[in-house]
This record gives C-alpha cells, structure tokens and sequence, in this order.
C-alpha cells in the first residue's frame, strides 16, 4: 500500500543495560550474561549450531557450541531476525539497534510431534506501491506476489481434544485504524482494511496489529484430519482510495501450526 507500514510492537522490547535481555515467543524478561545468546527454552542450556538470518541485511551467522553469537552487522530501524535450529520450532522476532545495545538471550522451543513448520520463508503481499515515508518501507527486501499467499498441507498425527493454532512467526506493514491508533504508523489521512486469514475457505480471522508470535485459532469444525488443508493469507485494501484497487503492503514471516494449549 502507497501509505503503510508500521514497526511491530505487540512483543515489547526492553533493553537493559547491565544484562541480557530474553525473548520467548512474545514475552520479554531479564536475562543474565554479557554476550548474545541462543538457548533452550525449557532449559535454558545454549543452543549450538543454530542459524540467525537478517533477512534485510541479508546476514548469516551461526552460534558457537555454546548456543553464543554475534550480529556483526549494522541494524538501522527495525529488522526482523529469525533463528533456526533443527528439532526446534522457526522463531522470528523484530530487533532495531536499541534492542541490541546490550545482549539479548533469545529463548527457542523444541517442535513437538504434531507441530508442522509450514513455511519458514518471507513473503511479500501487496503491489509493490508505498511510500518512502512509510514506517518500516526500508525493511521490505522482496517483491509482492500478489494480494494473497496460498499453503496446501495435510494434517497428521492430531490430538482434536486439543486446540489447533496457526502462528505466524512475525507480520508487518499493517495499516488498520486499530494500528494507526497505537502508534505502528505515522500516516494520518490514511488506513487499510485488515489482512484476513482463511482455513479451508473459511474466514478464520483478521490480524489488526502488527507484531510477533501471533497466534490464530483453528475451529475443530474446519480441520481435515489425515487430509489436505489450506491456508491462505490476504492483505488489505487502502480504504481511503476508491479510484482503484491499493493494496496494503504487507511481510510476513514463519508459519507454524501448533497442536496444544
């Protein structure tokens, strides 16, 4: 969209300077230790081999055996950071260079058996059409493909007793009303329709704010055990301009389905 984007602030970030921070899907908390740090959630033990992408930076790095690493790179404004790791869960979260003044502990979880990492790619929705005044225009690296994302999976190994969520990793460039009137963007004589979320043709939701670690209901109703599935995500529509169709310009990151509480 010509007049969006916004910095994600549902995962608050805190920075201090004397210790670590850690992020854990969502949550922030004191940490300890001088050096950034990749750790086992459950125990709190480093992660070693794990690989740490800035997609905008287009920066690679790896932590040592210890689960420790370094961003040798500068970060201007916000940027979303992912971290993978075999047996463990995608993880994506947004940093800038307040965030890492001081060490950050990030805190990663091990896939379960009914977990399925659906996509662990970026994506871009919209028209390639905003503006440079647009919050977070700078972090959009990739060409739209299109209004709307598509993923076809099939679902094993579900318990139905228990609730069946998607996560999306981390989203950005929303501009609903609802996000204007938190802060995310700074454009005040515009602002879209939400991003709509379908399971099985379904909608399922709309996603009003930005952020990470988002987490979607799916209704049991819906769910095709043992068969295909599909989810599809659409961006919104600028509803100030009624000349022609703007779409909001949006990026999306890690889509995970999550079977528990």
């Amino acid at each position: 969209m010509k007049k969006v984007l916004s910095v994600l602030i549902l995962m608050t970030f805190i920075t201090f300077p004397a210790a670590a921070a850690t992020f854990q899907g969502g949550v922030s908390e004191q940490g300890a230790g001088n050096s950034s740090r990749i750790v086992d959630k459950k125990t709190g033990e480093g992660v070693g081999g794990a690989r740490i992408d800035l997609p905008k930076q287009h920066y690679t790095t790896k932590t040592d055996q210890n689960g420790f690493f370094e961003l040798d790179t500068s970060i201007n404004g916000p940027s979303i950071m992912s971290v993978k790791k075999e047996n463990y869960k995608p993880f994506s979260m947004t940093i800038n260079e307040k965030t890492i003044e001081a060490p950050i502990v990030v805190g990663i979880e091990k896939s379960n058996a009914t977990d399925i990492a659906l996509d662990s790619n970026m994506y871009h929705l919209g028209d390639d059409s905003f503006s440079d005044l647009s919050a977070n225009a700078g972090e959009f690296r990739l060409q739209a493909i299109g209004p709307f994302y598509s993923k076809r999976f099939t679902l094993k190994n579900l318990n139905l007793a228990k609730p069946v969520y998607l996560v999306i990793g981390s989203i950005i460039g929303i501009d609903t009303a609802m996000a204007r009137s938190m802060g995310q963007n700074k454009i005040p004589n515009a602002f879209a329709s939400p991003p709509e979320v379908y399971f099985n043709g379904n909608k399922v939701s709309e996603i009003q704010l930005n952020g990470d670690g988002q987490r979607i209901k799916l209704p049991s109703n819906l769910i095709k055990k043992n068969q295909v599935n599909e989810i599809t995500i659409k961006t919104g529509r600028n509803l100030m301009q009624t000349a022609y169709i703007d779409y909001d310009d949006i990026e999306f990151m890690n889509l995970i389905i999550e079977n528990g509480d």
